[in-house]
């Protein structure tokens, strides 16, 4: 397995969301009023089992704290650690599963003011994603706005698993806005749960839920091509954040099989699938869903015909890898490079501003 060095750039690293009672002062008066009256201040919205063994590291774990609550640990055990230059924050927040359109835009935007506060003020390696209410586009849209201006934010975020199929005209507010501020679209892992996450039902364990996480990145990328976004959004970038990657090559193919089949079904669909997902597709590849063998990683770079593809995450405070080993050993320096740098600084322009 490999080991970082110092310069890696982290496009996935979470803080610990604190719970509503902690993001009150965030929040206009109503709102504060308002979840205390409904009993809601209390609301905690950790998005993992706190006990769950992929949850934390032994390690970093602290008694009575959730993982990732504290900047000072993350410093230690993973921007210093692994020699992380730059990394993005990804906060997983309950207000995009808030049923209430404009309760979900209040939690969302409370998190983007809480983590500029507590997170990217405090440590000039950090960035974040702008959280945004994905069940409501025009607000989602309204906080694009708010927080666009602050270079810090490189990305806009939503969980894979949404209201709808993610390629619908329901969602063109937010592509629109991302296009216009030249900041990718970040797909998480993760439901809004208006729908079972299989397609056959709910599951009665956490363990299919978290697996099934894969079928749904591959729906979602479905619907985004053959419902035209990428022409529509030429140069709209979505990244894939812990989708795994092993299912990448057999995707492509069936995708351009079928469409070379019924394309006429599709005529905005100009360009073959293979194409779109290589200009406009990127993934993280933590956790990987492949065996420790550099020679997995490479064939699959060879099957996908691109090495630009694939991104550096630490996942952090999450443990997917073992010891301090994020990647496969036998990678070459060239590919390294790119994952590790090279292909981040491409996916998200303003990091270039870093680094210039």
């Amino acid at each position: 397995m490999t080991t970082m060095t110092d310069g890696a750039i982290d496009c996935d690293i979470h803080p610990g969301v604190p719970d509503i009672k902690r993001l009150l002062r965030y929040m206009e008066p109503f709102w504060q009023d308002s979840f205390v009256a409904r009993g809601l201040d209390g609301f905690d919205m950790m998005s993992y089992p706190l006990n769950a063994p992929i949850t934390c590291r032994p390690d970093w774990r602290v008694q009575g704290q959730r993982p990732g609550a504290e900047l000072a640990h993350m410093q230690r055990d993973a921007l210093d650690a692994f020699g992380i230059s730059l990394a993005v924050c990804n906060p997983l927040t309950g207000g995009q599963v808030s049923v209430s359109e404009s309760m979900g835009a209040a939690i969302c935007s409370a998190v983007n003011d809480w983590v500029i506060e507590h997170w990217l003020d405090k440590d000039a390696r950090l960035r974040a994603s702008i959280v945004v209410p994905a069940q409501a586009p025009y607000l989602a849209v309204e906080e694009i706005e708010r927080r666009a201006g602050d270079r810090r934010f490189v990305q806009i975020l939503m969980p894979v698993a949404c209201e709808m199929m993610l390629g619908r005209s329901y969602y063109w507010p937010i592509y629109e806005a991302a296009v216009k501020h030249d900041l990718p679209i970040g797909l998480h892992a993760g439901s809004m749960y208006r729908y079972a996450p299989t397609s056959t039902g709910w599951p009665s364990h956490y363990l299919h839920d978290y697996v099934a996480q894969s079928n749904t990145f591959e729906d979602q990328l479905l619907s985004l091509m053959s419902n035209g976004i990428f022409t529509k959004f030429p140069s709209l970038r979505v990244v894939l954040i812990e989708s795994g990657v092993t299912w990448l090559p057999g995707f492509i193919w069936r995708a351009v099989k079928t469409w070379r089949g019924v394309r006429a079904e599709v005529p905005w669909v100009n360009r073959s699938p293979a194409d779109i997902v290589r200009e406009n597709v990127r993934l993280t590849v933590q956790p990987i869903d492949a065996p420790p063998d550099s020679q997995v990683i490479e064939r699959i770079i060879e099957q996908i015909d691109c090495d630009r593809m694939l991104l550096f995450a630490s996942d952090y405070p999450h443990w997917q890898f073992e010891g301090d080993a994020m990647l496969p050993g036998g990678l070459s320096p060239a590919l390294l490079q790119r994952i590790r740098v090279d292909n981040p600084l491409e996916t998200y322009p303003r990091l270039k501003e870093t680094v210039q």
